[in-house]
């Protein structure tokens, strides 16, 4: 479909956000902390050669999966939050910002277990922006105790009797193992919408509905280059046989998405809007839970990664981690002639 056909059908898809306040979502995934340290900078140690930060002030926010959850609140859909959380102070932080945005939340713990926080200092000086210093993550190395994970595939399967769609947002933290990913193909063969976001381990979530790869992600589960266009379709195809999934998501950024289904078929779907991207942080957090919302609320995939696909160009001209509100998708979505 052209840029300008894909423009003139948006209109006809605002029918499908209205209804996403009556669909739940299952989210599963890692639950990340985003912790935020803000301060000025205006020297050099004396002790090494390194810049030293004048603390000014500090805040978390919901990352990884719980980023998902939140994008699918803020489109007004209800979502339940399954992963791992520590008995800890960022887990506890997680806890309350899932409260205040009216997330439900079901996670395991067990004595021990860290939540996985990635703290970010950002310093400027005075009158200058400022800008990431340093990253330190902190969270679980390894797998999870087998308790832990036979844990989280029974609050999969349990949360799952009231979602209309299941997002699972696997950013590599050992939350999903093979435990959730056995209860994950049981639910996408009893019909039960799942779409999978994996960073590293595409390959083992064969048999569920969808795979959202990005085409880094795809070069790698197929092993092959993608040089050309002919290259992406020809990889698109190979990945939607061997995963045996219904449809393959793929998203490129500036130049929008694919999307592959099981049958054979490709949609070529552009990039929406002409405006460069001001931050692309979270922007693939923010597809997945508007693709999966969609398909909750009864759009078909194409319909889904149309909504998706404004969505996510609506996300990448905020700063940081955010999300967008089913009012500014459907205010997009009236306003595209």
């Amino acid at each position: 479909m052209a840029a300008g056909s894909t423009a003139r059908a948006l209109p006809a898809l605002t029918q499908i956000p209205l209804t996403f306040a009556r669909r739940r979502v299952l989210l599963v995934g890692d639950l990340v902390a985003d912790h935020y340290i803000y301060g000025q900078t205006d020297r050099v140690s004396r002790e090494a050669p390194v810049l030293i930060v004048r603390h000014e002030s500090s805040e978390v926010k919901l990352g990884g999966g719980a980023n998902v959850a939140a994008n699918v609140r803020a489109l007004s859909g209800q979502v339940t939050a399954v992963g791992v959380l520590g008995a800890d102070e960022m887990g506890r932080a997680l806890r309350r910002l899932f409260e205040a945005a009216g997330i439900q939340v079901s996670a395991a713990s067990a004595r021990g277990i860290e939540t996985e926080t990635k703290t970010r200092i950002l310093a400027g000086g005075l009158n200058t922006t400022r800008q990431q210093m340093l990253r330190l993550d902190r969270g679980q190395r390894g797998p999870l105790p087998t308790r832990l994970r036979r844990t989280v595939a029974r609050l999969v399967e349990e949360a799952a009797r009231e979602a209309d769609a299941v997002v699972v947002s696997d950013y590599g933290a050992g939350v999903v193992g093979e435990e959730v990913r056995e209860v994950l193909r049981k639910l996408a063969g009893d019909g039960l919408p799942v779409c999978v976001d994996s960073r590293y381990a595409l390959a083992s979530f064969a048999g569920v509905t969808v795979c959202k790869p990005n085409e880094p992600e795809l070069e790698t589960f197929t092993g092959r280059p993608l040089r050309t266009e002919a290259d992406l379709m020809e990889a698109g195809l190979e990945a939607v046989k061997r995963l045996g999934c219904r449809a393959l998501l793929v998203t490129r950024g500036r130049y929008g998405m694919v999307l592959f289904d099981a049958r054979g078929g490709v949609d070529v779907i552009p990039v929406y809007g002409a405006k460069e991207a001001v931050d692309v942080t979270g922007a693939g957090d923010t597809v997945i839970a508007t693709f999966a919302l969609s398909l909750a609320a009864g759009a078909t995939f194409g319909e889904a990664a149309r909504l998706a696909n404004v969505a996510g160009a609506l996300v990448v001209q905020k700063q940081g981690t955010a999300t967008v509100s089913r009012e500014e998708l459907l205010g997009e979505l009236r306003g595209a002639r």
